[in-house]
């Protein structure tokens, strides 16, 4: 596994305007992210863990320091220049699976690759490779609907994997899963980071998923506690 270094946040801050003030869901986070590492934000509800994949995402900004996400200081990205960071390098997973419920299955899988300039059969290609990687060869025609819920979540996975992007970022993956879906969904990510070498970020306060992470970053009240390598 390579270390070279394509995440680095200096005394990231992040407050949010309240009825009662103001709330620092971050501060003064410092913390680097090597390539292909597979790691998790942890920590119970409110520590910040969601702040910190969205602001690594360029869904949110700091309202103080940097965060240098693939060369790019998230705090200077315009909307387009987000937008495309999102589009082309990053990958997202979350514990709703989002997909759409109008589109079949290989139409939600395909839907990233609808933004990038690619050939109708460039994105089939992709589209099917993604499928096969996730054993969804069954499922093209499916709707969402008609899929289970570990289904769903592997369909979650397979769009935030079409693109082979750098980066996916996971937010509480598993939370609507049980325990064997939940173990056969994270095998899977493991098999995906190691084939790829993609850098995968969970925030989680599952112990499911906390069992398979190389490196554990635990947040309390917004602010590192621990940083530590596990023997995963």
């Amino acid at each position: 596994m390579e270390n070279s270094k394509i995440i680095s946040i200096e005394g990231l801050k992040k407050t949010f305007s309240t009825t009662g003030g103001k709330f620092t869901a971050l501060n003064g986070i410092n913390l680097e992210f090597g390539k292909g590492e597979f790691t998790g934000v942890v920590g119970p509800s409110g520590s910040g863990k969601t702040t910190l994949l969205n602001i690594i995402g360029s869904l949110d900004s700091p309202s103080e320091g940097k965060a240098i996400v693939l060369g790019k200081s998230i705090g200077e990205l315009n909307v387009k220049q987000s937008a495309m960071l999102r589009r082309s390098q990053l990958g997202f997973i979350f514990q709703s699976y989002n997909l759409l419920p109008v589109y079949t299955v290989f139409e939600n899988v395909e839907f990233p690759l609808l933004l990038l300039n690619m050939n109708d059969g460039q994105r089939k290609k992709m589209v099917l490779d993604s499928l096969e990687w996730l054993g969804l060869t069954d499922k093209i025609k499916s709707m969402p609907s008609q899929l289970s819920g570990g289904e769903c979540q592997r369909v979650a996975i397979a769009r935030a994997m079409v693109k082979k992007p750098e980066i996916v970022l996971a937010d509480e993956p598993t939370a609507n899963l049980d325990a064997a879906n939940s173990h056969h969904i994270l095998k899977s990510m493991v098999q995906l980071n190691k084939e790829f070498n993609t850098t995968f970020i969970f925030a989680t306060h599952d112990d499911k998923v906390i069992g398979y992470l190389h490196r554990k970053i635990s947040l309390v009240d917004g602010k590192v506690a621990k940083d530590e390598i596990t023997n995963n």
